[in-house]
């Protein structure tokens, strides 16, 4: 990081109309970078904590705008420095003027994620509550918002820690035994290193299971809606947003392209795609629109293959589910039988798709979002199996982590391997010691120059 010990400054909230802006100035240098431009009273003089009013000069000596400065002494501070803030009237003009004028008595524009990083630094946030920092404001859902801030709070540090403290012990006496390896003195009890082993495992192991929840909370679920011209599609997707969204009408193939849309159902953000209709085109923009169809269902994460209960399913598109079930296993596959209104007595599944079987009605969905509600509750169990972990246990979202508990889990397997091949203590206490890299690389125990700046340079500048 360029200028550690220099002092920055960067607007803290968004350009805009607004009734405030907020501008943070942190290092060394910060009460007397402010205090050069500041007329109200003697920042110098000041206590820590402690917010005052006054007007915010331009290098000229003009009044910018009046503003109230807080001072933040170190090491009682967000980054561990000291901080000023400075908040002033909202808009373009006068957060740029005050901008200005901070850099032209001595500060420098932070750099993206700056003031984080020496958050990180400075010992106030681990390396995975950092990156929280940017979850946290990224979410885009109410779990996802959940999650961020408890790992902002430590709780999957914590849970890191424990687990690092574990492998630390064990490998500590491994070591101990290599030291004293001549005199043939064990030092640890064979039976409880393999249950400590076999617990570690069993904690990566969990961690990284909740990548799949953790991916769905950070990029939302895509969920596509398909099926034949006429079936009740976009009048679903407008009943599951609840508003009109998409042209409903008789005439088939209305719909020629996708048609992306945003909802939060139960915490999680949905991402619904309603599609042109399965069928043989009519024209060349018709066949454009079934071929991003076919193409968007291969890349969701959901299918809602909606299908005219009056008419009921035909054999092309029987053909179509079994081809798809094939070629992508992976793709949950709910079959909604829509216009249940319109059939007398109890609607049927067709033959052999009985569990992933919705009857429903599309249209008195759009009056009555309660009419749904059986598939809502369907779609949700579908894709956030063991939701309710998200606030009992920590979930991983973020990439970077997953990588390094992916090679922690395998160092810990292949430290039981040695363990029951009774292989040298060199061999064992190499293993532990990758699983403690690796989950020190997460919480920042261990890392160097280069990942922190990969990691804060995709902040925003002011976070």
């Amino acid at each position: 990081m360029r200028g550690a010990e220099d002092t920055i400054a960067a607007p803290a909230t968004a350009r805009g109309r607004a009734a405030l802006a907020v501008l943070r100035v942190s290092g060394p240098e910060a009460v007397a970078v402010v205090n050069a431009c500041f007329r109200g009273c003697d920042l110098a003089a000041v206590d820590s904590h402690t917010a005052h009013v006054g007007y915010l000069l331009g290098p000229d000596g003009n009044p910018i705008d009046q503003v109230v400065v807080t001072v933040f002494r170190a090491p009682r501070s967000a980054t561990g420095e000291d901080v000023v803030e400075v908040s002033c009237h909202g808009g373009d003009f006068a957060p740029q003027l005050i901008l200005s004028s901070l850099l032209a008595h001595g500060a420098r524009m932070a750099e993206p994620g700056e003031f984080t990083q020496r958050a990180f630094l400075h010992g106030k946030l681990d390396l995975a509550q950092a990156e929280a920092v940017a979850d946290l404001i990224h979410a885009s859902s109410t779990l996802a918002h959940r999650v961020s801030l408890a790992h902002l709070q430590g709780r999957y540090s914590e849970r890191l820690d424990r687990l690092r403290d574990e492998l630390l012990e064990l490998c500590a006496y491994v070591e101990l035994e290599l030291d004293f390896a001549e005199e043939d003195v064990a030092f640890a009890d064979r039976g409880r290193l393999e249950r400590l082993l076999e617990h570690s495992e069993s904690l990566l192991a969990e961690l990284l299971d909740s990548y799949q929840l953790g991916v769905l909370l950070r990029d939302g679920v895509r969920v596509v809606i398909g099926g034949r011209p006429n079936a009740g599609k976009s009048t679903l997707l407008n009943a599951l947003l609840g508003r009109d969204r998409a042209i409903v009408s008789a005439t088939p193939g209305t719909t020629r392209d996708e048609i992306e849309a945003e909802a939060e159902i139960r915490g999680l953000r949905f991402r619904f795609v309603d599609t042109a209709g399965l069928r043989a085109a009519a024209d060349a923009i018709e066949a454009e629109g079934v071929r991003r169809a076919r193409r968007s269902i291969e890349t969701g994460d959901v299918l809602l293959y909606v299908y005219d209960l009056t008419r009921g399913m035909d054999d092309d598109e029987r053909a179509f589910l079994r081809s798809l079930s094939a070629s992508h296993s992976g793709l949950a596959v709910l079959l909604v039988g829509n216009k249940r209104d319109l059939v007398p007595g109890k609607a049927s599944p067709p033959e052999g798709m009985e569990t992933s079987f919705l009857p429903i009605s599309a249209r008195e969905g759009v009056a009555d979002p309660a009419a749904l509600e059986a598939l809502v509750d369907t779609l949700v169990e579908t894709v956030a199996d063991g939701l309710s972990r998200a606030d009992a246990s920590p979930v991983v979202m973020n990439r970077r982590h997953r990588a390094h508990l992916g090679a922690a889990l395998d160092a810990v397997r292949a430290a039981r391997r040695a363990l029951a091949a009774d292989a040298s203590g060199d061999a064992l206490a190499l293993d532990l010691r990758i699983a403690l890299h690796e989950l020190g690389a997460i919480t920042g125990a261990i890392t160097n120059e280069d990942v922190l700046d990969q990691i804060f340079s995709r902040f925003c500048i002011g976070k």
